[in-house]
């Protein structure tokens, strides 16, 4: 017989701290609504679910993010809507101008509205802004230079210009392994091969956004050169890690840029030659609008696309991590 120790009590002691032990951890999770408090819960099941919080948090930015590209472009698209409605007015008063029931008198009135419309285009492109940032004055365009020690389409005979929609910055490189072909390569190997002919024509890079007009002197089996894209695009964070970006340039919309700094329906023939010289800008606010337009479209899905994934991420997330409560009571 054994007096000294109550080996009954002692396993009912070691079965009373135990159950104590499971309640409290049960009752942990059944307050916070979590199955896993601590790393020592689940040690895997933490490093996975604190990955996808991570996930989520970033998906739900991005929506966030794209949600003020959107309200950026609808600024700038607003502000070229009035630009359009001045186009359209100043396109009116020239073809008025260009008939001949009309004095020189009849014309300098003319003229003295067509010169306040034009400057109210520099006015709507110096000023629209989001946010402090400038809109239509240039500044979100990515330009084309010539970079030191680099041959690029600038400096070849019959390259009349180059532009750029979106194009990332960096060195573009244009080589021509076949007769009649172009290819532009960027830094990361990413290739895109183009017709290529001689005369007046646009090489359109539209993987890359970059386009290159040429005039009648242009060769078709030029060596082109580079391409150096100078940074000046707005750069929107679309998704929940690096690089998931899009780039948006928006042109120069003042008059200057449009051609219609200097038309003049004083005279009839300087009448005639605005209207046509004030179509193109229109065409050119057209083709800026439809742009953004295509961007905003896009971001649209991009946010239901990221909505999508925030909530099934967040769905297995919750599995692993949020506590059931028939089990846990």
């Amino acid at each position: 017989m054994r007096i000294n120790h109550n080996i009954a009590a002692l396993n009912t002691y070691n079965k009373l701290n135990s159950a104590s032990g499971a309640q409290s951890k049960s009752m942990e999770k059944l307050s916070s609504g979590l199955r896993i408090n601590k790393a020592g819960d689940d040690a895997a099941g933490l490093a996975i679910s604190e990955k996808m919080r991570g996930q989520i948090r970033g998906l739900d930015m991005a929506s966030k993010n794209s949600q003020d590209a959107i309200s950026m472009i609808q600024t700038a698209e607003g502000a070229l809507n009035e630009t359009h409605d001045i186009l359209q007015r100043v396109r009116e008063l020239s073809v008025q101008s260009a008939n001949d029931t009309n004095n020189n008198n009849d014309r300098a009135e003319i003229q003295k509205e067509v010169a306040q419309l034009l400057t109210e285009v520099d006015r709507i492109g110096n000023n629209t802004e989001f946010n402090t940032k400038k809109l239509l004055n240039g500044g979100l365009g990515g330009t084309v230079n010539q970079a030191p020690g680099t041959t690029t389409v600038l400096a070849v005979a019959g390259v009349a210009s180059a532009s750029t929609t979106g194009a990332a910055a960096g060195t573009y490189t244009i080589t021509s392994a076949a007769t009649g072909k172009l290819t532009m390569t960027d830094a990361s190997g990413k290739a895109q091969t183009i017709d290529n002919a001689a005369g007046a024509q646009t090489l359109n890079f539209s993987d890359f956004g970059i386009e290159i007009k040429t005039n009648s002197n242009y060769a078709k089996d030029a060596s082109v050169g580079n391409v150096v894209v100078t940074a000046g695009a707005a750069n929107f964070q679309i998704g929940a890690n690096q690089g998931q970006n899009i780039n948006l340039s928006i042109s120069d919309m003042r008059s200057g840029a449009l051609g219609i700094a200097g038309v003049d329906v004083s005279t009839k023939a300087g009448a005639d030659a605005a209207i046509t010289t004030v179509q193109t800008a229109i065409d050119s606010v057209s083709s800026e609008r439809s742009k953004l337009g295509a961007y905003q479209n896009r971001l649209e899905h991009t946010i239901n696309n990221l909505g999508t994934s925030s909530e099934n991420l967040t769905a297995a997330e919750s599995r692993i991590r949020d506590v059931d409560y028939a089990l846990a009571a």
